[in-house]
């Protein structure tokens, strides 16, 4: 019989996802860390250009979701995604207190609960998400992000992964020849 308390013979984790809530912790810290240090450094739509030549520092306010969806919008959208955000960590957290063992499964939801937890700091607190990573090449933008959006991407991205892996292993059904 596997002791629950430790990982079983093969590597694999049993005891949930909830052990990996340290990197969610952390990836929280740090996503806030760096926006404080931005937001003590330059001004809103200051940037500091080429950093290297692909990658600037700027201040960004974004009232919206992802590519700043809805940031148009009046100010019911900080409520809807902030609602959003707190729905997507509680069913994450759910998600996390089973994990059958998967280790890539676990650390994925970890960073991207931690990611969502970032931003809905920022919407509580300042009203809008604080981005600041500006990604450019050949003149063209990608745009702006930050830490907690870098987690979520490497999170889904790991997901994505561990999906495929899994798929892998599932054995094809079999033919009755019916």
């Amino acid at each position: 019989m596997h002791d629950l308390g430790q990982p079983a013979a093969d590597g694999s984790d049993r005891r949930g996802g909830y052990g990996w809530l340290w990197l969610s912790a952390l990836v929280l810290m740090l996503d806030q860390a760096s926006k404080f240090l931005i937001q003590s450094t330059l001004a809103p739509h200051q940037d500091i250009v080429v950093v290297t030549p692909f990658f600037n520092l700027v201040h960004v306010h974004n009232t919206g979701a992802a590519f700043s969806l809805l940031a148009d919008q009046s100010g019911w959208q900080r409520w809807l995604f902030l609602g959003l955000g707190l729905a997507a960590s509680g069913f994450i957290l759910w998600l996390l207190r089973d994990t059958g063992g998967r280790r890539p499964y676990a650390i994925a939801l970890a960073l991207i609960l931690g990611g969502a937890l970032g931003n809905v700091v920022d919407r509580l607190v300042h009203g809008h998400v604080i981005d600041f990573l500006d990604l450019h090449a050949a003149g063209w933008h990608w745009p702006a992000f930050n830490l907690a959006d870098a987690a979520i991407t490497v999170g889904a991205a790991l997901l994505i992964w561990d999906a495929l892996k899994a798929g892998a292993r599932r054995p094809a059904p079999q033919d009755t020849g019916t």
